[in-house]
């Protein structure tokens, strides 16, 4: 078996996620990867949509922000972010992929500050940017968030962009689409859903090494567990290859 890192694991899982044939809201970092590797192997249909206007980029070279010259190149359209958050908005774009510093039970992200005073936190981090928007509006997001339990808390420091908010029926209650919110959480460890009636997050899948008990020793609050937990296949030979001479050859995230 050909040794990965971290990194390589989480690009190779949220990967996976995406479908052929469907719309993606991408954000810098793994989920621009993830895109591309996607693209490359099983969603060559995948339509990626990035915040500054980028529609449907073949995405042959990795792109290196959401406003660079790669998410425009041969693209389906060159439009803008208020065309795209407008489409999010009409409900056009399936999927939303979202990072954050903390999230909770019901999906919730932080990504704007640690710390209970916002006027001094101990941490202030780049904010939403288009993050509100797409955890808003996308038929369903996915979480990349490192599997820490500072990270996975039981309450947010700020939050910044809606999961279910409080529980079943808050987020139609705020004026969000009904039918939209968030759908799987990606780290280091596993995989995580929603329950369908709580709302709240639930263990469906560990990573090769990691058990059970690992996951909920890195949790914050109780998470809920599957009945049937399965093993997450390990990143390919072939997805690793691509990822490291057709992706990322340079190492810019990789490494």
């Amino acid at each position: 078996m050909t040794e990965y890192n971290p990194m390589e694991l989480l690009i190779s899982l949220a990967s996976r996620l995406m479908e052929d044939g469907t719309s993606a809201f991408i954000g810098t970092g793994v989920p621009m990867l993830a895109a591309v590797l996607a693209k490359k192997t099983h969603a060559p249909n995948l339509a990626p949509v990035f915040e500054f206007g980028g529609l449907g980029s073949p995405l042959n070279e990795l792109p290196l922000g959401v406003g660079g010259s790669r998410s425009f190149h041969r693209a389906l359209a060159a439009s803008s972010i208020t065309d795209v958050m407008e489409a999010a908005a009409r409900g056009h774009i399936e999927f939303g992929f979202l990072g954050g510093a903390q999230i909770d039970m019901y999906g919730n992200l932080n990504s704007t500050i640690l710390g209970d005073d916002y006027a001094n936190p101990k941490v202030r981090l780049p904010g939403s940017g288009g993050a509100n928007d797409i955890g808003s509006l996308c038929w369903r997001t996915i979480s990349l968030v490192p599997h820490q339990k500072r990270k996975y808390t039981a309450k947010l420091d700020f939050l910044t962009t809606p999961g279910y908010l409080t529980g079943p029926g808050s987020r139609e209650a705020a004026g969000l689409p009904p039918g939209t919110g968030p759908y799987r959480v990606v780290s280091n460890l596993g995989i995580m859903g929603f329950d369908d009636e709580s709302k709240r997050m639930k263990l469906l899948a560990v990573n090769t090494g990691v058990t059970v008990q690992d996951v909920i020793d890195n949790t914050g609050f109780e998470m809920l567990i599957a009945d049937d937990v399965y093993t997450t296949e390990e990143p390919t030979a072939e997805e690793l290859k691509i990822l490291r001479t057709e992706v990322d050859p340079k190492g810019y995230y990789l490494k």
